[in-house]
């Protein structure tokens, strides 16, 4: 059986680099084909939670593969039929406002647009300080929206950060799983 090919983009929570990174090895490990994608922040900002550089060297030698950190590179993946599903991991605030409004201006969108021509599934996994509030919105916008799914997710710090999300990414694997299926992996949030 072939392995299933799976898209890994990653947008500038850096806070949660080393919960994706820890993520995307459990996925290789299980036998994933995966695509590494990088929005241009996460692409190029250092900061104190390591440098681009030593992240990007760190994640093609995961994935045995260069990173898609680009739009035009991030295009074909609709036309050629590139992926069977695609994990946003971490899934910023501004992310989530863009795919919710079809705003494609990173390879991160330009990925999920493309993909999701295709009908395919888009798992996404937050990790914003605003999810409840001004990204509540766009959160509600996607979770109503047909192949789109979300990893389960919490609030990460309720007392300092009262509208701080999320997703739990030992989670991820279930959530890919379960949508390939064509279902949510429930509870979609959790305490």
């Amino acid at each position: 059986m072939k392995p299933i090919r799976l898209g890994y983009a990653m947008c500038g929570s850096f806070c949660t680099f080393g919960q994706a990174k820890e993520l995307l090895r459990r996925l290789a490990d299980d036998g994933y084909d995966i695509t590494p994608i990088m929005s241009n922040n996460a692409y190029t900002t250092d900061t104190r939670f390591g440098t681009a550089r030593d992240h990007i060297a760190e994640i093609e030698e995961i994935c045995g593969k260069p990173l898609i950190h680009t739009i035009a590179q991030a295009e074909p993946i609709g036309p050629k039929a590139l992926l069977d599903a695609l994990l946003i991991a971490p899934c910023t605030g501004n992310t989530l406002a863009k795919l919710a409004l079809g705003i494609t201006d990173t390879a991160v969108t330009m990925a999920a647009k493309a993909h999701l021509r295709n009908a395919r599934p888009l798992i996404i996994a937050p990790a914003t300080n605003d999810a409840l509030s001004a990204s509540a919105k766009n959160i509600g916008a996607l979770l109503n929206t047909k192949n789109i799914y979300f990893v389960p997710m919490a609030e990460d710090d309720p007392e300092r950060k009262p509208t701080s999300i999320i997703a739990d990414f030992s989670r991820a694997p279930d959530a890919v799983a379960a949508a390939l299926e064509g279902r949510q992996l429930q509870p979609i949030y959790f305490l």
